[in-house]
C-alpha cells in the first residue's frame, strides 16, 4: 500500500533527513565522523572552487572544519573509497559489504582493466602496496605502459602499474588511506582501517545496500536513474519486493506526481531540530540533491550541474551552487576563492523567493573562514 504525503510533507523530511535544518554534530573531526555515520556515503569530485563536493557536504552541516578537513579527519581509520552513489566515501563499518561484494564479482565496473593488465602484474604491485604502503600511484615501481582506457573522451592512465592499482582498489585488496596534494594514498586494508577490515559481512549484500541507499536518500525513487548507480542489479530483482513485504522500507507518492519512491518504514515518525534560520551554500552532488526530478516536483527548483555544458549551453554558470534557506531552495551562487575571500561572481533568486542578502553574506563569511581560518593569507 502506498503512503501519500503532500508536497510540503516531502519537502520538510527531506531537509530534515538530509541534516539540514540545523548543526546537531560536535565541531571538527567528532562532527565530520558521526556525518559520514548518519549519511552513509558522500559523492567525491575532484573539482574544488571553493571547496569540493565533499568540502562543501560537511561545511553545510558540520562547524569547524575546513577545506580537506573531511580527508584529513576520516584518513586513515574511519573511511574508504568505493562506488556507491558512483564514486563515494563510505564509513568503515561498511567496508566488510564492499570486501565480499568484490569477492563474488572480481570484475566489477573492472573488465577492461582485467583484459589489459596481466594477472602477475596485479599482483606484484599488491606486494609492493603491502611491503611499502602507504603508496600514491606515482611511487610504485615503473612496470611498463599500457593502452589507456578512452572514458568517452576522458583517457584513463598508460601506466601499467597505475592500472594495476585500479584493479586491486576495485577489489578492495587495496583502499584510499590519504591524500598527499593531491594525490590519493593507498595502503592494504588491514593497515588503513584496522579492526574494520576483516569484520563479518552483511550475509545478504542486496537488502543491506538497499537499506544503506533508501537511509541516504530518505526517499528513493523505484525508477530507474542515477540515484540507484551500482545497485541497478538490486534493484530489477525481489530486494525491495521483500523489505517491503517485511515491513523494513514502505512506498510512498507525493501529491501531483505519479512517482513512487521507497522510504524507511518509520519516516513520518522521525524527529528533526528546529530550523536554526542559516542559509546554507550546497555542493552541487549533495544528497540532497540526488534525485532532481523529486527536487524540482517538492521544491519547484530546477537544477541541473552544468560544469560539463559548453558556455553557450549553460543557463547560470560553470560551477553553481543552490542556497537553502529556512526549508527552501531560494537560490543559487557562482563563486570562487580570491586573496583570501570567498568572492560570488553572481547570484540568483530563484522565482517568487526573495534571497536574504544578509543571510547570504553571514553564509559567505562562515564559508570564508572554514576555508581560510583566522589568517587568511
Amino acid at each position: 500500500m502506498t503512503r501519500w504525503i503532500s508536497r510540503a510533507d516531502a519537502a520538510d523530511f527531506l531537509v530534515g533527513h538530509a541534516g539540514l535544518r540545523a548543526v546537531v554534530h560536535p565541531p571538527g573531526a567528532a562532527g565530520l565522523r558521526a556525518l559520514l555515520a548518519e549519511r552513509r556515503c558522500i559523492q567525491l569530485d575532484p573539482l574544488d572552487r571553493i571547496g569540493t563536493n565533499a568540502d562543501l557536504v560537511a561545511m553545510a552541516r558540520v562547524d569547524g572544519v575546513g577545506r580537506g578537513d573531511v580527508f584529513r579527519h576520516l584518513y586513515p581509520g574511519h573511511a574508504f573509497e568505493h562506488f556507491a552513489k558512483e564514486r563515494c566515501l563510505l564509513p568503515a563499518s561498511a567496508f566488510a559489504a564492499y570486501r565480499d561484494q568484490a569477492v563474488e564479482t572480481p570484475w566489477w565496473r573492472s573488465g577492461e582493466r582485467h583484459r589489459r593488465v596481466p594477472p602477475a602484474v596485479v599482483e606484484a604491485v599488491l606486494a609492493e602496496v603491502h611491503a611499502r604502503g602507504p603508496l600514491t600511484p606515482a611511487d610504485l615501481s615503473e612496470r611498463g605502459r599500457v593502452d589507456p582506457i578512452d572514458w568517452g573522451g576522458w583517457k584513463g592512465t598508460a601506466r601499467l602499474a597505475t592500472m594495476a592499482l585500479e584493479i586491486l582498489w576495485t577489489r578492495c585488496d587495496v583502499v584510499t588511506c590519504g591524500r598527499r596534494g593531491n594525490q590519493r594514498l593507498f595502503d592494504v586494508p588491514a593497515r588503513a582501517l584496522g579492526p574494520a577490515a576483516g569484520a563479518p559481512a552483511p550475509a545478504d549484500f542486496g537488502a543491506w545496500a538497499l537499506r544503506e541507499r533508501v537511509e541516504a536518500a530518505g526517499l528513493l525513487p523505484t525508477a530507474d536513474g542515477p540515484w540507484w548507480s551500482m545497485l541497478r542489479d538490486v534493484r530489477r530483482g525481489d530486494v525491495p519486493a521483500r523489505l517491503l513485504a517485511a515491513g523494513e522500507l514502505v512506498e510512498v507518492g507525493v501529491e501531483g506526481s505519479t512517482r513512487r519512491y521507497l522510504a524507511p518504514a518509520d519516516f513520518q515518525d522521525r524527529a528533526f531540530p528546529a530550523d536554526d534560520e542559516r542559509l546554507r551554500i550546497l555542493g552541487p552532488l549533495d544528497p540532497l540533491l540526488w534525485c532532481r526530478p523529486l527536487i524540482h516536483h517538492v521544491f519547484g527548483f530546477d537544477y541541473v550541474w552544468e560544469v560539463y555544458k559548453p558556455a553557450e549551453q549553460r543557463r547560470f554558470g560553470w560551477y553553481v551552487c543552490p542556497l537553502l534557506h529556512r526549508g527552501r531552495l531560494v537560490g543559487r551562487i557562482e563563486a570562487h576563492v580570491e586573496a583570501g575571500e570567498v568572492v560570488i561572481d553572481q547570484r540568483w533568486a530563484e522565482a517568487e523567493e526573495v534571497l536574504d542578502l544578509d543571510a547570504l553574506e553571514a553564509a559567505r563569511l562562515r564559508h570564508q573562514a572554514a576555508i581560510f581560518g583566522d589568517n587568511p593569507l
